[in-house]
């Protein structure tokens, strides 16, 4: 007989790692991804030095407070300082001010375990999955049993648990700021992929209905599952796939089989304030679209030793994180990544606009680098033109292309067909995410084909 899933998922956490196993996994994690940068903009390199990551608790669980904190300021994902389906605008309080160049340690906690669909209860849920109560974060169970900072509704809130926003010192309107992400250390030995009606790349209609080019039978979760008309949302059909982390792995067990694969954690969500509305209620501030102010990228690039560059709409830029992921495949196709709590360090740096400390590119939208590539962005709809709706990955992969143009062109020398011709010969695009509403391509640019 088949092994229930809280079974399989016991016997990998217990016997697969153990409490000190995913110390040891996590330290293996850590070991040369804590980066340690410098507070000054530039675009030629974001190669940094390598230090020692975080170790979890004894108990092999980050709680609120608990383990080494490197930044110069931390922040906590408790109840007071999250938003729970919207993202911080620009009318929004800061909970944390620091100055540009210092660094912050910020606890981002997922969604997956909380929601309606899901009891709402993360004891009851991830104890149905074979974890133990000590192992629940307690600001997850704190936030499920006692959020009240706005008023929850699962069919139009985001589900994300966002935390901030951060003031940050100089930054004014029409400023970069820069996000170099120095650690992404998991709190926990499990995730969860899950996958909803409505949502993912093979998502149903309001009405039931498949999407273009498929049948009622190819669609995922199947369809005789879906119960939104019961309003009740422990009954829409969600499939939760719970996921061990085992040796430094994920693990889904299926049957007596397992698939396994590396972890790669990074925040699905960073993002400065975009959206005016102190009411909350704008497409805008809901955390699911991203838009010029980043927010829900969902770019897998952007974990330790990358940067990030948003554009500033707000006076102190007002950033936060959200949506960690302990592993994603480019698409996100089910709808979820690995969804699981992180731990991250971030340095915080304001660029004045004509310093050409950041790309030109960033001063009017998202961009991206590693230590291997330059990252131009490409999203459908970031400025909620159409409301935030559009899922058109035709535009996302148009304005890929032309900000990877614009700043070959401006940044580097290019003239613009012979940057054309070279994207063509030697650049990649790839899919970030269709899930998001606005959906969204990214580039990668070789830093190594370029003499500088």
């Amino acid at each position: 007989m088949a092994r229930s899933m809280a079974e399989q998922a016991a016997e990998t956490i217990t016997k697969g790692i153990g409490r000190r196993g995913f110390i040891q996994a996590v330290a293996a994690l850590g070991a040369g991804v804590g980066i340690a940068g410098t507070a000054a903009c530039s675009t030629s390199s974001s190669t940094t030095s390598a230090t020692t990551s975080a170790a979890p608790t004894a108990a092999g669980i980050l709680q609120p407070g608990a383990g080494d904190i490197s930044g110069d300021h931390y922040l906590s994902s408790e109840v007071d300082k999250v938003l729970w389906g919207y993202v911080p605008t620009v009318e929004s309080e800061s909970v944390l001010q620091m100055k540009s160049g210092e660094t912050v340690t910020i606890d981002a906690l997922s969604h997956e375990g909380i929601l309606e669909d899901q009891g709402r209860d993360p004891v009851e849920f991830f104890g149905g999955k074979g974890v133990s109560e000590s192992d629940v974060l307690q600001d997850a169970i704190d936030i499920a049993g006692g959020y009240d900072r706005t008023v929850r509704n699962f069919d139009v809130d985001g589900p994300h648990v966002v935390t901030g926003p951060v003031f940050v010192e100089g930054a004014q309107r029409g400023d970069v700021l820069k996000i170099e992400t120095l650690e992404a250390i998991p709190r926990v030995p499990y995730g969860v992929v899950s996958s909803r009606h409505g949502k993912g790349a093979l998502a149903v209609t309001a009405s039931g209905e498949p999407p273009a080019g498929i049948s009622l039978d190819e669609v995922m979760p199947p369809i005789g599952n879906d119960g939104r008309k019961s309003g009740d949302p422990t009954q829409y059909g969600n499939v939760s796939t719970f996921t061990a982390v085992e040796d430094g792995q994920g693990v889904m067990r299926y049957g007596d089989a397992a698939v396994r694969f590396p972890l790669r954690p990074f925040m699905g969500m960073m993002g400065v304030a975009f959206a005016s509305d102190p009411g909350l209620t704008s497409p805008n501030a809901n955390s699911i679209p991203p838009t010029l102010g980043g927010g829900n990228i969902d770019v897998g690039l952007l974990g330790v030793g990358s940067t990030f560059y948003l554009p500033v709409f707000a006076e102190g830029a007002l950033f936060y994180v959200g949506d960690p992921h302990m592993a994603m495949g480019d698409g996100e196709v089910a709808l979820t990544a690995m969804e699981g709590s992180l731990r991250g360090t971030f340095r915080l740096t304001v660029c004045k606009a004509g310093s050409g400390d950041a790309p030109s590119v960033a001063y009017s939208y998202p961009f991206a680098e590693n230590e291997e590539s330059w990252i131009p962005i490409g999203l459908s709809d970031p400025d909620g033109a159409v409301g935030g709706q559009s899922s058109d990955l035709n535009a996302a992969m148009r304005r890929a292309v032309v900000n990877a143009l614009d700043f070959l062109e401006t940044d580097l020398g290019m003239d613009r067909a012979t940057a054309y011709a070279y994207l063509s010969a030697a650049a990649n695009f790839t899919v970030s995410q269709v899930v998001d509403k606005t959906v969204g391509v990214h580039g990668q640019i070789s830093k190594a084909h370029f003499d500088r």
